[in-house]
């Protein structure tokens, strides 16, 4: 199954900008959520939290200084 083919993400890749990573970075986001929301407040889902915050503030600066 292709992503592109998932009813949500489908629309959400067509809209956007042909930039497979920060689309990625967008799906995972609500995903992240959930994760910390399940695991409650421990220090894997600050890791977690930590980890998905940097590497989108990473990948932001990157493209914009490219």
């Amino acid at each position: 199954m292709r992503l592109d083919a998932i009813p949500v993400i489908g629309p959400l890749l067509a809209a956007g900008a042909d930039d497979r990573v920060f689309d990625a970075l967008l799906v995972l986001g609500p995903v992240v959520i959930v994760a910390i929301r399940l695991l409650g407040r421990t220090p894997v889902s600050l890791a977690l939290a930590v980890a998905y915050t940097v590497g989108f503030a990473a990948y932001i600066l990157s493209e914009a200084i490219r």
